[in-house]
């Protein structure tokens, strides 16, 4: 079954990603009108460069468990089986 879950896993995972970019697009406007600061402009401060880096990290992640854990609940309800690992104990 695991097999089965790998290519819903793999389009699952690009969702994600375009997802979280998305996101972060959203709220990062909605603090600026300015583009999050790129680590090769000369120009951006360190400060600026690690907020937006810390931002981008900390969306992409959560909205990319949200969509994976989102995916995985709904493989076992339309499969039955749960395609993580193995409960432990």
């Amino acid at each position: 079954m695991k097999l089965i879950y790998k290519p819903f896993a793999i389009v699952v995972g690009l969702l994600a990603g375009i997802l979280s970019k998305k996101v972060f697009e959203r709220i990062w406007t909605a603090f600026t009108d300015e583009d999050p600061s790129d680590p090769d402009d000369r120009d951006a401060t360190w400060t600026e460069v690690l907020i937006s880096a810390a931002a981008s990290g900390v969306i992409v992640k959560v909205v990319q468990a949200l969509v994976r854990r989102g995916g995985a609940v709904g493989f076992e309800r339309a499969t039955g089986f749960w395609p993580g690992d193995e409960p432990k104990g």
